[in-house]
């Protein structure tokens, strides 16, 4: 079965934690602060593989966490980093965030690596807090809590040529004579379901890559009949074979089918409508496919190459090939780049939290800064806690909360803790 397209869940590593310690050893009076710091977290990195041609693996598993980093110990030992989730996907994926629809990556390379999930560094231990006013600190930080957020994995085939066209046009059985590719075949509308990549042969080692896209109708390009499922594979095609069935079976007028699908591709995307197109006059074996190639030729002019096949008998497939190949070693990807492989930072002001009242004498803090902060805040220590109090403050909180409305006694929530807010 092919899949294009799955939604998973994904979070790096949790920061290994800091530890408070102290050194204890004969003739070292006053040995001072020795908790080493935490190791960080796994990052969750994806990897181009070309031998994988379908989300398949999504299907089964959604979840995907990196290891935490290990804990610090006494006499100022260092966690280890825990190793990095690495995750194969197909060449021609990408990665959106489910929720702002940001594109993170375009994974178009073999062996192309992309952290899609960092891990949280690791909490630092008290040696690191020691300062000459304060030479026994008894603060440790929580390691940092890693990424975690949904993904959006959308294949684009990668192929140099498409053959797009209406149902039953005869797309499946071309693609099925000249390469190895072996579609289903039938006579009746929407065989295909699913794309199809083949490889022709062109001798001396030469060759292009062809993809059959399922049939599309009228509206297509808003969703209708999965159009937005089969267009997003002609993305990344330098050429397209329009297939078009001259036999005007069942009534169904040639001229018509072409301006639709034409359409359909303009209106999905602009750039495809300007892709080079090879206007494949398929059913030539038809009585009256000469009375409807003619009327095609009429109606289109000059503006594109016609070349008139049986894909049945094979009649007309090589000269339709070489052409095709010849516009595939000349003409460049059209496609309007979404991203690159790395990620964008994007510098924004935003506020430092935001607080609302979700019940009577309940209140909630949300922001990355200070839910992070808490997170890493170890509550076994009261120093920790009074360094949290005095960062708080800092921050302007506590005067934002008494802004607005919260009294003394009502419960403050942040992350997941819950404080009472004492004036």
């Amino acid at each position: 079965m092919f899949y294009d397209y799955s939604k998973i869940y994904v979070k790096g590593g949790d920061g290994g934690n800091g530890v408070v310690a102290f050194r204890r050893e004969k003739y070292v009076p006053y040995g001072g602060p020795s908790g080493g710091d935490g190791g960080k977290g796994g990052d969750i990195i994806f990897i181009g593989n070309g031998g994988m041609h379908t989300l398949i693996d999504f299907k089964s598993r959604h979840h995907y966490r990196a290891e935490r980093g290990e804990h610090g110990q006494g006499k100022t030992m260092h966690g280890r980093k825990a190793p990095d989730l690495r995750v194969k996907v197909p060449l021609g994926t990408v990665v959106r965030n489910a929720e702002t629809k940001e594109v993170i990556a375009d994974i178009t390379v073999e062996g192309q690596e992309v952290i899609v999930a960092h891990g949280g560094r690791g909490g630092r231990g008290n040696a690191r807090f020691m300062t000459a006013k304060n030479k026994a600190p008894q603060i440790a930080e929580n390691g940092e809590p890693g990424e975690e957020l949904w993904l959006e994995l959308e294949l684009k085939l990668l192929a140099d040529v498409a053959l797009v066209g209406m149902p039953n046009a005869g797309k499946s059985t071309i693609i099925s004579k000249v390469s190895a590719s072996k579609p289903k075949i039938a006579d009746y509308p929407f065989t295909t379901i699913q794309p199809n990549l083949g490889v022709v042969d062109m001798g001396d080692g030469e060759s292009f890559v062809i993809a059959d896209v399922p049939g599309l109708i009228e509206g297509a390009h808003s969703g209708a009949g999965l159009g937005h499922r089969f267009l997003r594979h002609v993305e990344r095609t330098k050429i397209l074979l329009h297939v078009v069935d001259m036999s005007g079976f069942e009534g169904k007028d040639p001229c018509a089918a072409f301006t639709t699908i034409n359409q359909e591709l303009q209106l999905y995307k602009e750039s495809i409508g300007r892709r080079p197109q090879l206007v494949v006059a398929n059913k030539m074996d038809s009585p009256e496919a000469i009375e409807n190639l003619e009327k095609l030729l009429k109606k289109i002019g000059d503006k594109y190459e016609v070349y008139p096949v049986s894909a049945i008998t094979g009649e007309g497939l090589e000269p339709l090939m070489r052409r095709a190949f010849e516009l595939v070693q000349t003409l460049p990807v059209e496609e309007e780049v979404e991203t690159i492989d790395l990620r964008v930072v994007k510098v924004r002001e935003e506020q430092p939290f935001i607080i609302s009242q979700i019940a009577d004498g309940w209140w909630e803090v949300k922001g990355e800064e200070i839910e992070k902060l808490v997170a890493m805040t170890n509550f076994d220590h009261d120093e920790s806690m009074l360094r949290l109090q005095r960062i708080m403050t800092k921050m302007g909180l506590d005067q934002a909360l008494r802004d607005a409305g919260v009294v003394h006694g009502d419960t403050v929530v942040i992350g997941k803790r819950e404080f009472d807010f004492s004036d």
